[in-house]
């Protein structure tokens, strides 16, 4: 299967750069618009499913995007979910990096489970017939990305969509251009 990963749109705690983890945050006005001109781009093709984290931010985007697809309402995956972020929840990204610098933070999920579960989730999908449009988080994207392709991804920017295709070996993710 063919899939069209998609990070939700902004959020206020986007813009203040704070770690949303799996708080409940809403789509600004912006990120609804990015949500938008995500689905207006894959509206040029045809994908067969929606499916969506259940965050409030991912399933915003998912709702958006599908109604550019004409797709019935997009399922929820729990396995979708961004990273647990624990103590870290809700602050600003600096601030954190500062008091953990390694991303070790008090009461999360590590960096090598999010991996894992990010990986077995996109493999998962991957093996499923036809092609889907995945919306989730940026941490979980790369994550996941990076284990089923076994090369470094960059940073998804909200709004962003990424194809993850199959190809002999292992899959391949390519950005789609803005």
């Amino acid at each position: 299967m063919t899939l069209a990963l998609v990070r939700h749109g902004r959020t206020a705690w986007n813009l203040e750069r704070r770690l949303q983890g799996r708080r409940a945050i809403a789509l600004d006005a912006h990120g609804g618009l990015q949500a938008h001109a995500a689905g207006r781009r894959l509206a040029r093709a045809g994908w067969g499913s929606v499916v969506t984290s259940p965050l409030t931010r991912a399933a915003q985007t998912a709702a958006i995007v599908g109604s550019h697809l004409g797709a019935p309402e997009p399922a929820v995956e729990l396995g979708l979910l961004e990273r647990d972020f624990g103590q870290a929840e809700g602050m600003r990204v600096a601030e954190a990096a500062e008091r953990w610098p390694g991303g070790d933070y008090p009461g999360s999920e590590t960096a090598a489970q999010l991996a894992e579960r990010a990986g077995a989730a996109l493999t998962a999908l991957l093996g499923a017939p036809g092609t889907a449009v995945v919306v989730s988080h940026g941490v979980f994207l790369r994550a996941g990305i990076e284990a089923v392709t076994g090369a470094t991804c960059p940073r998804i920017l909200n709004g962003q969509v990424v194809l993850l295709e199959p190809a002999a070996g292992r899959p391949t993710a390519r950005f789609l251009g803005e």
